[in-house]
């Protein structure tokens, strides 16, 4: 339960909590032959760095583990701190390998280490929920990977890289969605920290800064989500959910205007997505917002666009923590109105994740 400037309490799910194995050495324990013994990238072995460092301060546990990797100190961070009821983790991988059985076996570990040591805690497992990582590159092993923890009570939806070879629209994908239909979970699409084989962060090749690559990357899932209206998906899965989780929802509604505007007129040539590409979003399409999306904070008509294209429907808040952009959702813009705050808050969330707010948590 957070208070805001003008007084008024709201109960806060944050829907973007990053955790992460305290070692390689951790994760290789976790994992068996003959992926124990194989190479593949650190978490930080990214092309960008942040240049003060990727992580906020004070979030490494007490014997210098990594950041996120430690329940205790997440749970002190976010419930005793910042008052989040229920935190949704997003476990951060290493992307598409260039081996897909390596790569589905990286996701397969990260999940057991998440369900272990978080959403089975007898001590703060009430209040998390979980993203269990499936492989893209993988679809039977994450089909196998859905069948395996679909069931588990605070698994909440299913974590997907945004750097993916092929544009998510596209067939060979329709299987794993039809898996996430099945088990009534949400696919949440994020950057992915390790780099695999990741195509260039721009479709003109790749940046020279972060600051540029942290700007525009996040601007790909458009090439998915517009792919993905143009190729019927959601016409065809007409319960699929997509998180867009790494936030630009700002985005969202110059370019959907743009798609209304050319797809309108051509609607013939995709008779399998008969409907203006803006009416898809409804109910299939989610954002989690950060702290370095939209209008500023003191902008007069941040209320008004973010009820653009129902985005005040979509976005859910999400901290990112333990990234140095770890946001706090006291910061919200002042315009945004009581029912677009607490809609950002957890209304959204705790709608579209099943989340009862007054059970098992702070929330009064």
């Amino acid at each position: 339960m957070i208070e805001h400037a003008d007084g008024t309490r709201t109960p806060l799910i944050d829907a973007s909590v990053h955790i992460f194995f305290p070692s390689n050495k951790d994760l290789r324990a976790v994992l068996r032959e003959p992926f124990k013994s194989r190479g593949f990238p650190d978490y930080e072995m990214d092309w960008y760095g942040a240049p003060g460092g990727e992580y906020a301060p004070n979030a490494e546990g007490p014997d210098g583990q990594y950041p996120g990797s430690d329940p205790e100190v997440v749970a002190h961070e976010l419930f005793s701190k910042r008052g989040v009821d229920v935190a949704v983790l997003h476990p951060m991988g290493r992307g598409i390998m260039p081996d897909r059985h390596l790569g589905s076996a990286l996701h397969a570990a990260h999940n057991e280490m998440m369900v272990s040591r978080w959403l089975d805690s007898e001590k703060f497992g009430d209040r998390f929920r979980g993203t269990i990582r499936v492989n893209p590159d993988d679809i039977a092993g994450a089909v196998r990977e859905v069948e395996r923890w679909r069931d588990h009570p605070r698994v909440v939806q299913l974590g997907i890289p945004l750097q993916s070879r092929e544009l998510y629209g596209k067939p060979q994908f329709w299987p794993l969605w039809e898996a996430a239909v099945d088990a009534n979970l949400p696919v949440a699409v994020h950057i992915e920290v390790g780099s695999g084989v990741a195509s260039p962060p721009t479709p003109s090749g790749n940046t020279r800064t972060y600051e540029q690559y942290v700007g525009f990357m996040a601007l790909n899932y458009l090439y998915h989500q517009m792919n993905m209206i143009a190729e019927g998906v959601f016409e065809r899965f007409a319960g699929l959910k997509f998180v867009w989780a790494d936030g630009a929802a700002d985005f969202l509604t110059p370019f959907v205007w743009r798609m209304d505007c050319f797809g309108r007129p051509h609607l013939e040539q995709t008779p399998w997505a008969p409907r203006i590409p803006s009416d898809y979003l409804a109910d299939h399409v989610y954002f989690v917002q950060g702290s370095l999306d939209g209008p500023p904070r003191d902008a007069e008509f941040a209320g008004e666009w973010f009820g653009f294209t129902g985005k005040d429907d979509m976005v859910m808040f999400g901290s990112s923590y333990p990234h140095w952009q770890s946001a706090d959702v006291r910061n919200l813009p002042a315009a945004l109105s009581a029912e677009q705050r607490e809609k950002l808050c957890w209304r959204n969330a705790s709608g579209l994740y099943g989340i009862d707010i007054a059970v098992g948590s702070g929330a009064q």
